[in-house]
């Protein structure tokens, strides 16, 4: 299924530009034009269920890390030759991938969703640790790890002392109603490596009872924690925004936002401050950000399936912008209606 992309190059968006005179919008400098050169890296994905961006291989340069429907492959920068390091993990599709430097050796560690069956909210699901052999471009060991049903996105994620853990988190909760979401709220859960990854890993449940409460938690961000070291998490669910930090005794919702609740979210950085952008409800029409005090504000709402969100300062301009995909709308489609910003 295609996906496509808008750039919104100023966070406050067209819709408060009209609202300005004619003769303050004329002195309204634009954002630099936007110079994306595309590559392609694999015309032959089955189903690209996810990305993750690192360094593999230790070269100091940022490699691409895919995770298709029944490979999970990298790409090294700056050829893009691909490297297939584990296939067929389950009978069911790989969903999700994670990558990142976690033990500081220049190398990116890597683990796996699977198993993937969003109906089936008793059996299915699966998380993989890969474990490298020497030299990475050939296949890495998995390990299974305890997993609950529905895996759907994985991060791994920082301690207060530092210290990087996976974080995965479930598409819904155990045995609920997988078309409506009612029933038990998800269980999301923190992974700590051990020495050997072969022998038996920590796993807990982060959320707890606290967030018994989420569900259809469609995907999350590791964010930094307001005022102490380590991550905290937003999450995007059925009922809205969340912030939840490691050790705090419960939940704190990010504003008021559309009937249905959120499906994606990033966090972005301002001057002095930050937000988040949010596709509005799960696979839904509209890009929403909101900032400090839980003021929302309405970019867009011509998405057909929206289906990913990410931020940054791709303009040098000193503050983020948004980058928004979607999947159900065709390019003709999107130029009709006006839905490339800044163009």
């Amino acid at each position: 299924m295609k996906a496509f992309w808008v750039l919104w190059g100023w966070l406050m968006g067209s819709a408060v530009w009209a609202q300005l005179p004619e003769v303050q919008l004329r002195s309204v400098s634009l954002p630099p034009e936007v110079k994306f050169r595309p590559v392609n890296l694999d015309t032959n994905v089955a189903i690209g269920y996810g990305v993750a961006v690192a360094d593999v291989d230790g070269d100091r340069r940022p490699d691409v890390v895919l995770c298709d429907k029944s490979q999970i492959a990298w790409y090294r920068n700056p050829g893009w030759e691909k490297f297939v390091i584990a296939e067929k993990l389950t009978e069911q599709d790989h969903v999700c991938v994670a990558a990142a430097d976690i033990d500081r050796d220049g190398k990116a560690e890597i683990a796996v969703g699977a198993g993937w069956n969003p109906g089936d909210t008793v059996n299915s699901g699966a998380v993989f640790y890969l474990i490298p052999p020497a030299d990475r471009t050939q296949r890495w060991e998995p390990v299974r790890l305890p997993h609950e049903p529905t895996v759907h996105r994985m991060r791994w994620i920082r301690d207060s002392m530092g210290q990087f853990s996976l974080v995965v988190v479930p598409l819904h909760g155990r045995g609920n109603n997988a078309g409506t979401g009612e029933g038990d709220g998800v269980k999301i859960l923190q992974y700590r490596r051990p020495a050997d990854p072969k022998t038996p890993w920590k796993v807990t449940e982060l959320n707890r009872k606290e967030w018994r409460a989420l569900h259809k938690t469609h995907n999350f961000d590791p964010v930094p924690s307001p005022g102490v070291p380590g991550d905290s998490l937003v999450v995007a669910a059925k009922e809205g925004l969340f912030r939840f930090q490691p050790g705090s005794p419960g939940l704190e919702k990010l504003g008021t936002n559309s009937i249905g609740g959120a499906g994606e979210v990033r966090r972005g950085q301002l001057p002095q401050t930050e937000f988040f952008a949010a596709v509005e409800p799960m696979h839904g029409h509209t890009l929403a950000v909101y900032r400090v005090g839980g003021h929302r504000q309405v970019l867009d709402e011509s998405l057909v399936d929206g289906h990913a969100v990410a931020c940054g300062d791709l303009l040098g301009l000193g503050r983020d912008q948004i980058v928004v995909g979607w999947r159900a709308m065709n390019l003709e489609t999107a130029v009709e209606e006006g839905g490339f910003f800044g163009k």
